[in-house]
């Protein structure tokens, strides 16, 4: 079963784990080099154990593709997940003229009064991303993260690259390279990034009218990031085994460092304590085949029947 997979590192993390602390001074259990392997064939691996919200997965990865690095498209879609890192840069800002925000990740996990008014600030802000044109380009705007390394990467004379469109080409003409890489970790780009990719590198693997993928993921939060991680990889192989003609294959998820957040133990227990269902099916719309073709609505799950979900803070 595809979730086991998952649950198993939860489980050597929790018992085998070493005690770190962190850029976002939380602390975590940490292991490094882990390797799962989930069979696209046998069902998409979205959790069970938990629900997850998979139209945020759906979201983020269509604005990956897009080439997107501005919030705004998430923000109209009810997607959220990026706000803290855009709306750090604005509170850093001259032009913030509201309450003191500073370290507000960790204030607002451990002070009432102040998570209300961090939630009402952040509101704000999110408001004014999707209703101020100029605002939305100056703060909406996290660099050159993802969508920007995939679709627009940027080289030393001037050009741009679009890794996802060389890639499928490369899959189409010749299945057999051993070169069919995509990097999202452009040291010289690190230092103007939001977040730096965790997710920093994949490669596309075709073998009896198969497409596999392998990601190297250098950070991986286990409880609330590395969920999304399986499905959006899982979800962007289907996507690219679609327009070359081919047959999702395995999803190889390879972490460096693999960590559960010390306030995330008792949230891993609780999972731990559930027992997974069968997973659910991936339904493409059969009439699209081009990657940048799909919208939200082309893309589904079908029979997800999970566990009630599980809230975590999120460290920033």
């Amino acid at each position: 079963m595809n979730e086991e997979q998952y649950l198993q590192l939860e489980r050597y993390v929790l018992e085998h784990g070493t005690k770190k602390m962190d850029r976002t001074n939380t602390g975590t259990l940490s292991t490094f080099g882990y390797q799962m392997r989930f069979d696209l064939q046998d069902s998409f691996p979205l959790l069970t154990t938990k629900k997850v919200p998979f139209g945020l997965i759906k979201s983020e990865l269509l604005w990956f593709l897009k080439g997107d690095t501005n919030i705004r498209f998430l923000l109209e879609h009810k997607n959220h997940i990026w706000d803290e890192w855009a709306f750090e840069k604005f509170v850093n800002s001259n032009d913030y003229q509201g309450p003191d925000m500073t370290n507000f990740a960790h204030r607002a996990e451990h002070d009432l009064a102040f998570a209300k008014e961090y939630q009402e600030q952040k509101q704000l802000f999110c408001d004014r991303i999707l209703n101020d044109d100029q605002f939305a380009a100056q703060y909406g705007d996290l660099g050159l993260v993802y969508g920007s390394q995939w679709r627009k990467w940027q080289t030393a004379n001037g050009q741009t690259i679009d890794q996802i469109q060389d890639v499928i080409n490369a899959i189409q003409t010749n299945p057999d390279s051993r070169r069919l890489i995509v990097s999202a970790w452009n040291p010289e780009d690190i230092p103007t990034m939001a977040l730096p990719p965790c997710h920093t590198m994949f490669q596309f693997y075709v073998a009896d009218g198969k497409l596999s993928c392998q990601l190297y993921q250098r950070s991986g939060d286990i409880f609330l990031g590395v969920p999304f991680n399986i499905a959006s990889y899982a979800l962007l192989t289907s996507l690219i085994a679609r327009q070359t003609g081919l047959e999702p294959g395995e999803f190889i998820h390879t972490l460096g460092d693999a960590h559960i957040y010390l306030n995330h133990l008792e949230q891993v227990k609780e999972q731990l304590s559930r027992t997974p269902k069968t997973g659910p099916k991936l339904w493409l719309n059969p009439d699209k085949i081009n990657v940048a073709d799909f919208t939200m609505a082309d893309i589904k799950v079908t029979d997800y029947d999970p566990a009630p979900a599980i809230k975590a803070p999120v460290a920033v």
